[in-house]
């Protein structure tokens, strides 16, 4: 299965959404928690071009974007393709 990050912070109601969806996928995700921030923080800014909010989702590698992002790719059946690599 393909290499799923996501950058999430404490209380996040989207950031469990979109943990909850990938887990209904059996997907392994990667989460770093920049709640306090710290350098994960930076490093999502800089993969995400800027994208300020959380979560910030990447499956291979690429640049998702959010939790409506990760809905929206699921309704419109890209998601599981991308997840199986």
């Amino acid at each position: 299965m393909t290499k799923v990050e996501i950058y999430t912070k404490a209380f996040c109601p989207y950031c469990a959404r979109a943990l909850r969806l990938l887990a209904e996928k059996g997907a392994a995700v990667e989460e770093y928690d920049i709640t306090m921030g710290g350098p994960k923080r930076g490093e999502m800014l800089e993969r995400s071009n800027g994208g300020t909010t959380v979560p910030q989702i990447f499956i291979g590698g690429r640049h998702i974007g959010g939790s409506d992002d990760l809905i929206a790719l699921d309704q419109a059946g890209g998601l599981d393709p991308l997840l199986a690599g």
